[in-house]
């Protein structure tokens, strides 16, 4: 069979034929295509300098490399075995290695520097990212620098793979199982069949958090310590000496590059001033948010009626909710089935926003029976790119949510998006969390399906960590805006719309668990800033893990009996396996900008009680033309302050977090 990776797919968009990739093809594209782009290097050395010839090549190159790299890493996220694990393990190296040639290049970083720059803000913009790529990348470095840079990097892509597939493997190797579905009790019984096992035991996937969903639904206080402590134990011994030499090695690429710290080093790309502006955002909330979780403890503890574990906490809340408002949590997942909840409300708020349409193309295959492929369409008609969805939980598929690409939207390869949104569910039925993620993971795929620019550097999600997640944050509003749940929760088994008393419980819960939310989440964030501030000469002092995260809590003013990091070092797959070392910060960064973002969209009459359809259409084409379509092409800062009218501001997060009083900047 011919490698459908060596040339471009003819499906519709692009889309990948699945059916026909192996990892052997896979393999001899990502070895073609580290070929072909090193003759696409060369010829743009020899070329006659323009902009067309030197930026524009660059853009061009790598497309047979692009191909299956994007096949391998997403399934190697979404649906890995040991072939591909093995091969990713064999090319992230090699794949590194290559990458560092280029950006090492002096010729090349010389013509791109010195390069005729076309006067439009895009081209500005995309030769500023160039130019600081090739120095973050060592460019500017002498011989002795540029080969200690390319080692460290090296090292780290492989012991951020070995992160990856460690966790992978304690994830599925620590699945909790029980003897009974009686040690279930309190699950949903869709939960309690989907864990039902051949031999007769149960088994419970572990998800991404600390704290698992179940715990909050497990009656069986023994089953709740069972799963906490399957939980935390993830990574604590395959992972711990991976993730020290990774923070030591960072430290180091960062003093070889000019910067004190990684935290400054990674920062220096985002929207944030620097990191001491991240660090103080966190450290000045922190000391209102423990003292809110502390007080959520407390009645927790009431409830039961002792002294409550680390286990118990979620489980007495969500009583201590129900008792509040007489709703359980069972009641609530009637009605939000996962099909009603994307067709009915995702979509449909993208089309009430944005004027698209979704519809399911069946004919389509996605890399897997139970992957759906939509196509997305505008207001007009035209075809704008691919939507795939992966929402069922599997013992190949990483725990938690994202969003990812096959292909990124550029007019000028005349590539449009296709992009997948991953989750991994037990239940048809929703739990309201569940509800509000697969509307944020939407909101990262029209950040990259509604993309509108020129060049791939700039298009989509390939923005500032703490600037991508303010597109998926504002769409989690529309989850349960008065003008959208009607349209899709609807009781699984009757059809009947969700009673307002019921909705309203729902964010009544949501502000009741501001604390413990607030405080988890927090706490992972300063413990990512915390390994990630320090020097090379600090990072060899680091001894034991717990003790390390212990000692940077008790420094930031976080410090909650019971309330566990929302990420703990070993298993926290976003800074140590993903791309978000020193930036797990951003999504807090990211909802100041949404919370005060989506009280525009009130103001303008597109949200609320008030909300109007014609309104929430204007605002919503307003929202896409200034930060949805534009990715990186258009300064940030702008962007927000074209749509608010004013630079923006915390206090609409602060309230909403009930931390009105915390004394915080802007």
């Amino acid at each position: 069979m011919t490698n459908p990776l060596l040339t471009p797919s003819t499906l519709p968009y692009g889309l990948p034929p699945f059916a026909q990739i192996t990892p052997a093809f896979a393999e001899e594209a990502l070895e073609r295509g580290m070929e072909e782009q090193s003759a696409e290097i060369a010829a743009i050395k020899t070329g006659d300098g323009s902009w067309e010839s030197v930026v524009e090549g660059l853009e061009r190159s790598g497309a047979t490399l692009d191909r299956g790299a994007a096949w391998l890493f997403n399934m190697q996220g979404t649906d890995a075995n040991d072939e591909i694990d093995a091969l990713a393990e064999r090319m992230i190296p090699r794949l590194t290695a290559h990458s560092a040639a280029i950006y090492q290049d002096q010729d090349l970083y010389r013509l791109v520097r010195e390069v005729d720059v076309p006067e439009d803000e895009e081209s500005r913009r995309l030769h500023r990212l160039l130019v600081a790529r090739f120095e973050r990348q060592g460019a500017g470095l002498d011989d002795a620098g540029q080969k200690r840079l390319r080692e460290i990097d090296e090292r780290l892509a492989v012991l951020g793979d070995a992160f990856r597939r460690h966790l992978a493997a304690d994830t599925k190797d620590l699945a909790v199982r029980f003897d009974s579905a009686d040690e279930l009790e309190g699950l949903s019984s869709a939960t309690i069949e989907a864990a039902r096992q051949e031999d007769g035991s149960f088994v419970l996937p572990l998800e991404l958090p600390t704290v698992q969903a179940a715990l909050s639904e497990l009656k069986n206080k023994q089953a709740r310590q069972k799963v906490l402590e399957a939980s935390l134990k993830r990574g604590s011994e395959s992972n711990r000496d991976t993730l020290v030499e990774m923070v030591r090695l960072r430290a180091e690429r960062a003093e070889l590059l000019g910067f004190k710290h990684h935290a400054d080093f990674i920062v220096a790309e985002e929207t944030a001033d620097d990191a001491d502006a991240a660090w103080a955002l966190l450290t000045d909330l922190a000391p209102a948010a423990s003292a809110n979780a502390e007080a959520e403890r407390k009645l927790a503890g009431e409830l039961a009626q002792e002294e409550i574990t680390a286990a118990d906490w979620p489980y007495f809340a969500a009583r201590l909710a129900e008792g509040e408002d007489g709703v359980s949590d069972a009641e609530l997942r009637a009605y939000f089935p996962l099909r009603s909840v994307l067709e009915n409300g995702v979509f449909a708020a993208a089309r009430r926003l944005y004027g698209i349409e979704v519809k399911h193309r069946p004919d389509l295959e996605g890399y897997r029976d139970d992957v759906d492929v939509w196509e997305v369409s505008d207001s007009d008609g035209s075809g704008i790119g691919l939507l795939l969805t992966d929402y069922h939980a599997r013992s190949s598929k990483r725990g938690g949510a994202w969003m990812s690409t096959f292909m990124d939207q550029a007019h000028l390869t005349q590539s449009k998006p296709v992009v997948v949104n991953v989750m991994s569910i037990t239940d048809e039925n929703l739990t309201p969390d569940e509800v509000t993620t697969v509307f944020h993971e939407f909101g990262h795929a029209l950040h990259g399906l509604l993309s509108d620019v020129r060049y791939p550097s700039l298009s989509g999600t390939n923005v500032p960590r703490d600037w991508v997640e303010f597109p998926s944050q504002i769409n989690e509003n529309w989850a349960f805006d008065p003008a959208i749940v009607p349209l899709y929760a609807r009781h699984a088994e009757t059809g009947e719309v969700i009673p307002a008393e019921y909705v309203e419980a729902i964010q009544e819960r949501q502000r009741l668990g501001q604390g413990f939310g607030t405080a988890e989440y927090l706490a992972a964030a300063i413990i990512d800033l915390a390994w990630h501030r320090l020097t090379p000469a600090e990072a060899e002092q680091v001894g034991d893990i717990e003790e390390f995260e212990k000692d940077a809590l008790a420094a930031a003013g976080l410090e909650v009996e019971s309330l566990h990091p929302r990420y703990k070092s070993t298993y926290f797959n976003h800074i140590f396996g993903g791309g978000y070392s020193a930036g797990y910060y951003s999504y807090l960064w990211a909802e100041a900008l949404d919370a005060d973002g989506f009280d525009w969209f009130t103001e303008v009459g597109a949200a609320g009680e008030k909300g109007d359809d014609a309104k929430a259409r204007e605002a919503g084409q307003r929202f896409r033309d200034l930060v949805l379509s534009r990715g990186a092409a258009a300064d940030y800062a702008e962007a927000f302050e074209s749509l608010r009218g004013r630079p923006r501001s915390v206090q609409a997060l602060l309230k909403r977090r009930g931390l009105a009083g915390s004394r915080v900047e802007g």
